[in-house]
């Protein structure tokens, strides 16, 4: 179905079942690209809250990392209700996420899920240089796969000093989460194999505000 991005939308049960995983992924796209040209909806927040007390029907729900710079909604121009928010600070997934992914998409009909990575990525240049501290020690070991996994020329040095890396350690931690996410739910597998759901990979540039997406994963039957 084509939906409208010329206006904010109110979600409801019906509008949540029409939409599709393309329709909800252009829903973010413009809201991006409204941020970026700071023409954002003029939303009536406290309407919303109330709208949106007796349910909630969000079309998308975001894996992006905890920090300040990435409020998920800004970003997006989305209103209170439009989509479920999963952070985490180097936005890797765990049981805790997968489970909290299928209460989104299986029981909450979310539509589409978005695995969101950023530039400068302070967990990532932490795992680039395995920092010690506290609880974060073995946070960050999460992230030592998608360090492994990541190419680097001859002499290039592997450690946050290096920008290039760090960032493209972080594109390979979505390629991973993503992969994980499949492999690991049988819930959101289901879902997607069913062409229920879909699944895309972001990264979101600090200095400029812009979200960059991979193509997206659906499984689309005529």
């Amino acid at each position: 179905m084509a939906i409208n991005v010329s206006e904010p939308l109110q979600m409801t049960p019906e509008l949540q079942k029409q939409m599709t995983p393309a329709d909800a992924l252009e829903q973010l796209r413009a809201g991006n690209d409204r941020f970026l040209a700071n023409n954002r909806f003029d939303r009536d927040l406290h309407a919303q809250v109330a709208q949106t007390a007796t349910g909630q029907y969000p079309f998308a729900i975001v894996l992006s990392c905890i920090d300040s710079r990435i409020p998920t909604e800004i970003i997006f121009d989305q209103g209170i209700g439009d989509i479920f928010n999963a952070r985490i600070a180097g936005n890797f997934v765990n049981k805790d996420i997968l489970g909290s992914m299928e209460f989104a998409c299986a029981v909450a009909g979310s539509k589409l899920i978005v695995v969101m990575g950023h530039t400068s990525c302070g967990a990532v240049k932490g795992a680039c240089d395995r920092v010690e501290l506290g609880n974060l020690t073995d946070m960050l070991k999460a992230l030592e796969p998608a360090v492994a996994a990541t190419p680097t020329r001859p002499g290039e040095e592997r450690s946050s000093k290096n920008a290039d890396f760090v960032n493209r350690v972080a594109q390979t931690n979505v390629e991973l989460s993503m992969k994980r996410i499949l492999e690991e739910s049988e819930v959101l597998r289901d879902l997607y194999e069913k062409g229920e759901i879909g699944m895309v990979g972001a990264m979101y540039d600090v200095a400029s505000g812009k979200v960059t997406f991979g193509p997206l994963k659906w499984k689309q039957f005529a």
